[in-house]
């Protein structure tokens, strides 16, 4: 039995796959697309929403709403004094990240320039120490229990973005091609290295 899908091609002599399975083949540095892994158009599938919803719904339980809270106030404490008023616009978007995560990633603008970076030398000192360590805190806690550890390492990634956020965007993930890791997320086959 031949199957095919976008970008590879795997021939069954056995019946070990029922007709129209699909079959991974890396041969040529060729990565099936994430409509080809599932019969339903994607890795996730119809039930991506409501996974990514409860993910998110633990994570505003367990730790979104106070981390949030800790941007809210970082954020109103940057604008009283009008000179870091960017500083609050900023922490702001990352509050509204922070409480609903799942389902979105954050994109380095490449663009940002230099002021970016010396904003983001200026939001360590001011703020951002503060929230990593709220941020690694936090992680801490969740890992004490088994539900909480995939929500402490996922706490544990935001610290560099409490660090530095100047300059970055926060995305829905259907918008990048890969994630920060160069994990292909899109519908694009996997390029050769």
């Amino acid at each position: 039995m031949s199957v095919s899908f976008p970008g590879a091609t795997k021939v069954c002599p056995c019946p070990c796959f029922p007709a129209g399975a699909r079959v991974l083949s890396y041969a040529a540095g060729l990565a099936p697309t994430r409509a080809a892994l599932s019969p339903r158009g994607g890795v996730d599938g119809p039930y991506r929403d409501p996974v990514r919803t409860i993910g998110n719904f633990l994570w505003f339980l367990l730790a979104g709403w106070w981390l949030a809270l800790g941007y809210v106030l970082a954020g109103l404490l940057a604008i009283v004094l009008i000179i870091t008023i960017p500083f609050g616009i900023a922490s702001f978007r990352l509050a509204g990240y922070v409480v609903w995560p799942f389902g979105r990633t954050v994109v380095v603008s490449r663009e940002a320039g230099i002021w970016s970076l010396v904003g983001n030398v200026l939001w360590i000192v001011l703020f951002g120490w503060e929230l990593a360590l709220i941020h690694l805190t936090a992680g801490l806690l969740l890992c004490l229990t088994i539900i909480g550890i995939p929500f402490g390492v996922a706490c544990w990634k935001m610290v560099p973005l409490a660090l530095i956020p100047l300059g970055t965007r926060v995305v829905p993930v259907s918008a990048v091609d890969s994630d920060r890791y160069g994990v292909p997320v899109g519908n694009e086959p996997a390029r050769p290295a």
